[in-house]
């Protein structure tokens, strides 16, 4: 089934098109399909989408159906949309592109190109990956006896995991772990369970972009609290958005959160599990980034410490501080639940692969070096990045995190869509703002990562820099179409 976009809805993520930089030269039609090229650049709408009919979006734009019609054209022309007589038009892709292996569209002729990718918050692999590969293969033949099918994960990975949460505070038995292909996969089937059609869910704002998508592919009515660029979380409003929407569930990024980097206080954390008890919801908390504190930050107890109704449901895995090609993840949450979740993961995919699961098990064994040079790397990493902006764009305003792999950084306009399209042109990737929110909100704002290496992360500022100051001069006619961010 053709999934469409209706014209009310399609104004409301072009916001205020016709006032983006260098929209002054630019007649009607030619703005509107920039904005909607935009909207395919950063993700908002997505390919094979079909638009509204051209009398419709005019109205809702209070625009001439001319001006529509021309905008349409124009999109076809650059190989945007594709329209048939009588049925339709829908998004499409340009020819000459395809997926880059960080998951966003790119064209052909990027693959001899300099490109320095910030879209993705993720390390390279540790230099024990090898190692442990090797010793997970000499581990094998103990499974090949049988079909090799694990629902809930083996049995070893399921108790180290469980003996991680024991050591933050969390008595843990492997009973109570699912192991998962990816924390992504963990929140899929968190939602598959907990989320019928049309049942309200609380999220932060910002948030994890493919967060906002495993929701919408739920159909879930989605509310937002809003995060504080420096100073995160409104408790009172927080825990007001609980008592009054009362939503099925919540999903929160406690730790480093993605993308501010905030870090959720104890207290907070106490007073959202007593609201979530009081309102009926369940808890849905990203661990992501827990392993990740920078400068000797002292950690918060997990969320799940103050739970003593199964109200608390973790996710958490190997991506960020391990590797994002080990797709392990994991449920941490009460033993009924966890039986229920593997139950219905037998309908996905059956089980984890058992090899990458033994060397999660190895790599799992070596934590507290590998941890720690990671977070060593990091640091460093961040403290190059923050240099880097504050010479090249001493504008741009952001919070310093204690841990994690990003700042969040508030653009001196809103710009982000625009600078992410220019960026590219000079071989960066970025991921815009509006990625992470919801109906093109975030416009001033773009996420940074710092998980490459510090000359990288210079030369990229420096190249952002040279693009940034041209935008109110310089229209872009080049268009790129990222689709995920991580």
């Amino acid at each position: 089934m053709t999934t469409s976009v209706r014209g009310g809805q399609l104004a409301r993520l072009l916001g205020q098109w016709h006032s983006l930089p260098g929209r002054h030269r630019s007649p009607d039609y030619a703005a509107l399909a920039g904005a909607v090229r935009g909207l395919l650049s950063d993700g908002r709408l997505p390919l094979g989408v079909r638009l509204p009919a051209e009398r419709e979006l005019a109205e809702s734009l209070s625009v001439s159906r001319t001006t529509v019609t021309a905008a349409y054209r124009s999109l076809r022309e650059s190989g945007h949309l594709t329209s048939r007589r009588g049925a339709g038009s829908w998004t499409t892709l340009p020819n000459g592109h395809r997926v880059a292996t960080s998951g966003l569209w790119t064209p052909v002729d990027d693959l001899g190109i300099d490109m320095i990718d910030l879209g993705v918050a993720a390390l390279a692999a540790p230099v024990e990956l090898v190692p442990a590969a090797r010793a997970a293969a000499e581990d094998l033949p103990r499974f090949l006896g049988s079909a090799g099918y694990h629902p809930a994960g083996l049995g070893e990975l399921r108790e180290a995991v469980a003996e991680g949460y024991t050591a933050r505070g969390v008595p843990t038995s492997p009973e109570q772990v699912l192991i998962t292909s990816g924390t992504q996969q963990a929140l899929d089937l968190v939602l598959r369970l907990s989320v019928p059609a049309g049942a309200p869910v609380l999220v932060e704002s910002p948030t994890y972009p493919n967060a906002l998508a495993a929701l919408a592919a739920r159909r879930a009515r989605i509310s937002t609290h809003g995060l504080d660029p420096r100073t995160g979380w409104d408790a009172d409003l927080l825990l007001g958005a609980l008592r009054q929407t009362r939503p099925r569930l919540a999903y929160l990024i406690p730790e480093f959160q993605n993308p501010t980097g905030h870090l959720m206080p104890a207290d907070l954390r106490e007073r959202l599990v007593a609201a979530a008890h009081t309102t009926g919801t369940e808890l849905v908390v990203d661990e992501s980034f827990v392993d990740l504190p920078l400068d000797g930050t002292e950690m918060p107890p997990p969320v799940a410490v103050f739970d003593r109704h199964s109200r608390v449901v973790s996710i958490g895995g190997m991506s960020k501080a391990y590797w994002g090609g080990i797709r392990i993840g994991w449920v941490r949450a009460s033993a009924p639940l966890v039986q229920r979740l593997a139950a219905l993961r037998v309908g996905v995919d059956m089980g984890s692969p058992v090899l990458e699961q033994l060397v999660a098990v190895r790599l799992l064994r070596d934590a507290p070096a590998i941890v720690a040079a990671r977070r060593a790397q990091l640091a460093i990493r961040r403290d190059v990045l923050i240099e880097a902006v504050r010479e090249h764009l001493p504008e741009w305003q952001f919070f310093r995190p204690s841990g994690g792999v990003m700042l969040w950084a508030e653009l001196d306009g809103p710009i982000s869509s625009a600078l992410a399209r220019a960026a590219e042109e000079v071989g960066v990737r970025l991921a815009p703002g509006p990625r992470f929110g919801l109906d093109g909100t975030l416009e001033r704002f773009v996420r940074l990562p710092y998980a490459i290496a510090p000359d990288d992360l210079t030369e990229a500022i420096r190249r952002i820099a040279s693009v940034r100051y041209d935008l109110d001069r310089t229209p872009r006619r080049d268009w790129r179409t990222p689709a995920v961010t991580v």
